[in-house]
């Protein structure tokens, strides 16, 4: 991995050695380049809607969304769309509850008035799909604490009931096999959300638990799809953002503007994301992502 990431980084240095005006020092001068200062694709619009949500209470942003992790896989892509939703005077419980509820609005707007579409999926792509939506709609979700779900992910595979080809233990990241397993098996094919990441695998605006070692965060998870919504509480505490900033190795400059919305005072607030074209993927039960949207553009492809 180390020697992946030095390549990666070598090529990185290249190309931009290669197309970037340099100073006379041999740094990038970026006085020449179109926006005057270094900018990138976003990951997300979550930052920018915090700020409408403080002012204007509930908001969403739907967008494209662009993520440089070298992930291929039938679930990820390079470029993709994203519904954000945040929500003012909100905390964890009540963005799970909104989570929840827009999660079965779409599923039963797909049952309502796709039945044709359905029909055909139905036919070519997965046996017992509407009886799977039908489900999401009708039952109540599962909800456990990400320790709770660590926990009896190692039971299985200590006892040998179930083999992951990723190991997992408590401070790693759940892999697609995991979410999966939680709920196709644990919790027999219902949704669920699971709860309280450690704070070192999640990203520096989520909410730190009062034990320290947690964040008020949560994955929603769906059968053949695994994680299709994330989201948590903000950290609306300046002093613990700032902690947070630091402990991730981020300067505080660039987020002057974030840190002002709790600088002058600032409410609880929450939001997730949910990919649309994971959304799609559940509905349809289109196993690869690439045949959700029209023009996919993942590692090694940034074709049309």
């Amino acid at each position: 991995v180390k020697e992946a990431v030095a390549e990666l980084m070598a090529r990185k240095a290249a190309v931009e050695a290669a197309h970037s005006p340099s100073a006379e020092s041999g740094n990038v001068n970026f006085d020449d380049d179109f926006f005057a200062k270094p900018a990138y694709l976003t990951v997300s619009g979550q930052l920018n809607a915090e700020t409408y949500a403080c002012a204007l209470k509930d908001v969403y942003t739907f967008g494209p969304t662009f993520r440089a992790e070298n992930s291929n896989t039938s679930r990820h892509l390079a470029e993709f769309w994203m519904i954000e939703p945040e929500l003012a005077f909100a905390d964890l419980e009540d963005d799970m509850a909104c989570a929840e509820a827009y999660l079965k609005h779409c599923v039963r707007h797909v049952l309502e008035h796709c039945a044709e579409d359905l029909a055909f999926f139905e036919k070519f792509t997965e046996k017992g799909l509407t009886s799977r939506l039908q489900d999401v709609v009708d039952k109540e979700f599962g909800t456990i604490t990400y320790t709770a779900a660590v926990d009896e992910l190692m039971k299985v595979q200590s006892t040998g009931k179930k083999k992951f080809e990723y190991d997992v233990f408590w401070g790693k990241d759940l892999q697609s096999e995991h979410e999966r397993y939680l709920s196709e098996k644990v919790f027999n094919g219902t949704p669920l959300i699971v709860t309280d990441y450690p704070k070192e695998i999640k990203a520096f605006y989520m909410r730190e638990n009062d034990d320290g070692r947690t964040v008020a965060a949560m994955d929603l998870l769906v059968p053949n799809v695994g994680e299709l919504i994330g989201g948590s509480q903000r950290e609306e505490r300046m002093d613990v953002l700032q902690r947070r900033l630091a402990e991730v190795g981020l300067e505080e400059d660039p987020y002057w503007w974030y840190m002002d919305l709790r600088r002058y005072g600032s409410v609880p607030h929450a939001g997730f994301g949910l990919g649309f074209e994971r959304l799609v993927q559940f509905c349809t039960g289109v196993e690869n992502i690439r045949d959700v949207i029209p023009f996919p553009r993942y590692p090694g492809n940034a074709n049309f």
